[in-house]
């Protein structure tokens, strides 16, 4: 008997960080029956010993489930900082003088060293350099290639390697350090199914990790930095998803900047076909609190409605006192909001027009006739996934079953808008295809006797990129007969 499994009750998908609290095999699978489609694990914590344990615990559980489960690795990208102090943390006083230099000394309350000589060669007068997640702003006075001298705009305590951000210039620095480098090879081989690139600012930057990853990951950009956004679609044509990373906007920008560029970057990446997951502070208060405050249940609703592809915690999960309360409140709010009314003509405002490509066009028709005959469901049989994204980036109101024999492409589809996704033998005929279509969506709960399925696949099958078959069946009910099902 073929192993079945429910489809979430949610279009969005949830992606979880673990971390503390939540990196044993008993919490991630609490997790999973609460709602998340996916798991992030962070680079910048931990070491590889820990992380293959996780890794193997969500494998494991996918086993035990016989849901495709997703695994998105989170490269930690090139962090720059302050050096030490003397004599440890030092006050910058607002209309003060203070300098960056390449002397290695520990720094005091007049200077500290910068060990990044990229940005002795990047910075002008009139740049703004932004100390410890901007809660210290000091404005560049003058350059020279060792030492940079500012004046203190926003002052306060400064300590050992705060972190720096520089909104106002593209540094350059190379997406991938040589610890991600590692962390790259680290991933591969334990053969994660997503590579989230941070810190990008050139197209550039993916096309390095691209060519590194040689197919066996799907690549995730990060957008959080403004130079990345400003270059959002040259960026997004090299990759295969996008995150609106909060956080570091945050930083960089004025937070009355993000709320709009958020828009903007779900709306391009949908635009392109692209999955795109909102993050950073979603249910922040849920670290400490069993219960979010109404802004953050209507931000995630705000997330959900705009027709982001999924919806990701970050210390909630990671570090906090309530990880499980924190999923089921996620997965909560977005069956709320997809249970509106208006929920699909809101999704609707941002329009995706097609490609003059026949996949295309038949995407966008398996779309139209759904919604025209009432149809249950859509069947996608995909090799690659490419097929299912189409038919994704559409927003159809019925449930999206992708099929695939390709088991990592199925996994990489827990990032995608409304895929429920089956790793399962290939077809080879189109009698094939009607049945085996018949009897997926009669294991998986999606449709009865009387519901009519709209299936999309390509001649000759097994063909990647092939998509070129639209057809419409009837469900009698008793297809499983005779399959043990």
């Amino acid at each position: 008997m073929v192993q079945s499994f429910t489809p979430r009750q949610r279009k969005v998908r949830i992606l979880a960080t673990l971390g503390p609290a939540s990196a044993n095999p008993d919490m991630i699978a609490a997790l999973h029956r609460a709602g998340a489609d996916a798991f992030r694990v962070n680079m910048s914590h931990g070491d590889h010993a820990g992380h293959a344990k996780v890794i193997a615990a969500i494998r494991a559980l996918e086993k035990d489930t016989g849901r495709p489960t997703t695994i998105l690795v989170d490269l930690q990208g090139p962090k720059l900082r302050v050096g030490a102090f003397a004599n440890g943390p030092v006050e910058l006083i607002k209309g003060k003088a203070f300098a960056l230099d390449a002397d290695k000394a520990a720094g005091d309350a007049s200077r500290v060293h910068l060990p990044h000589p990229e940005l002795f060669a990047a910075l002008e007068p009139g740049t703004r350099l932004l100390i410890d997640d901007g809660k210290l702003v000091l404005r560049v006075q003058s350059v020279s290639p060792t030492r940079i001298d500012t004046i203190v705009e926003v002052g306060g305590k400064i300590s050992d390697r705060k972190g720096v951000n520089v909104p106002d210039v593209v540094v350059p620095l190379a997406a991938l350090t040589e610890k991600d480098r590692k962390d790259l090879t680290f991933a591969l081989e334990q053969g994660v199914d997503w590579i989230a690139l941070s810190f990008v600012q050139r197209p550039e930057d993916v096309a390095e990790a691209r060519r590194l990853i040689g197919g066996k990951a799907a690549l995730l950009v990060k957008f959080e930095k403004p130079s990345g956004v400003q270059r959002i679609e040259e960026i997004l044509e090299l990759a295969d998803a996008a995150m609106v990373a909060r956080g570091d906007l945050g930083v960089e920008l004025p937070p009355e900047a993000v709320p709009p560029l958020q828009k903007r970057i779900v709306a391009t990446a949908r635009r392109m076909g692209k999955p795109v997951v909102v993050a950073t502070q979603m249910l922040e208060s849920m670290i400490v609190s069993p219960s979010p405050t109404r802004a953050e249940v209507s931000d995630v609703a705000t997330a959900v409605y705009d027709g982001a592809d999924a919806i990701m915690l970050s210390a909630e999960t990671a570090a906090g006192a309530w990880p499980v309360e924190a999923v089921t409140m996620m997965d909560s709010i977005a069956r709320s909001v997809e249970g509106d009314p208006d929920y699909f003509r809101r999704l609707h405002f941002t329009e995706t027009t097609p490609d003059a490509t026949t996949a295309d066009a038949l995407s966008e028709a398996a779309g139209d006739i759904t919604r025209t005959i009432a149809a249950d469901a859509i069947i996608c049989f995909t090799f690659s996934g490419s097929t299912a994204r189409r038919v994704a980036r559409e927003r159809p109101n019925a449930p999206l079953l992708v099929l695939t024999p390709k088991k990592e492409a199925a996994r990489r589809m827990g990032l995608l808008w409304g895929a429920h996704a089956v790793s399962t033998r290939d077809i080879g005929s189109f009698e094939e295809m009607i049945a085996k279509g018949k009897r997926m969506a009669l294991r998986h709960g999606i449709g009865k006797a009387g519901s009519k399925l709209v299936m999309m696949a390509g001649v000759p099958f097994g063909t990647p990129g092939s998509t070129n078959v639209l057809h419409v069946a009837t469900l009698t009910g008793d297809e499983l007969r005779g399959y043990g099902g």
